[in-house]
């Protein structure tokens, strides 16, 4: 099985890789804080529940999200406070939905996070690179 520990490449490849995804996801959603009052958290329900309707599942959401169903409770419940979202008890299964000040956030947070992207991101990696990264990037997300 060779070597338990990393040698300095790997640590190197490592860390470059979390640093790179910590600090463009934090700019990203700084971004879109500073602009809309929406937290990341905000912005990918609103935005997941506007998508796909307007309303889903809890635990569809919350899988969607790759949260735990206790995160996502308090997150929603913090969201209700603020007149994001509702949720709706029907036989037992919880349905989220996205409120009309939910769906205006939405709409106002999309484009920040579309300029966020493409100055925090996009804008930094050479065209004839791209494809490359986001082949890379299929292959670590299966």
């Amino acid at each position: 099985m060779g070597t338990l520990l990393l040698d300095e490449d790997e640590i190197a490849l490592w860390h470059a890789f979390k640093r790179a995804a910590e600090t463009v996801r934090a700019r990203v959603a700084a971004e879109i804080t500073r602009e809309t009052g929406l937290s990341d958290a905000d912005f990918g329900i609103v935005t997941r529940l506007d998508d796909a309707g307007g309303r889903m599942r809890q635990n569809e959401l919350a899988a969607s999200m790759g949260w735990h169903r206790s995160r996502l409770s308090h997150q929603l419940t913090r969201m209700i406070d603020r007149d994001l979202v509702r949720r709706l008890d029907a036989d037992g299964k919880v349905t989220v939905e996205i409120t009309d000040t939910g769906r205006a956030a939405a709409a106002r947070a999309r484009p920040v996070h579309a300029a966020a992207v493409r100055e925090k991101l996009i804008a930094l990696i050479p065209p004839d690179q791209r494809d490359r990264l986001i082949e890379i990037l299929r292959t670590l997300a299966v």
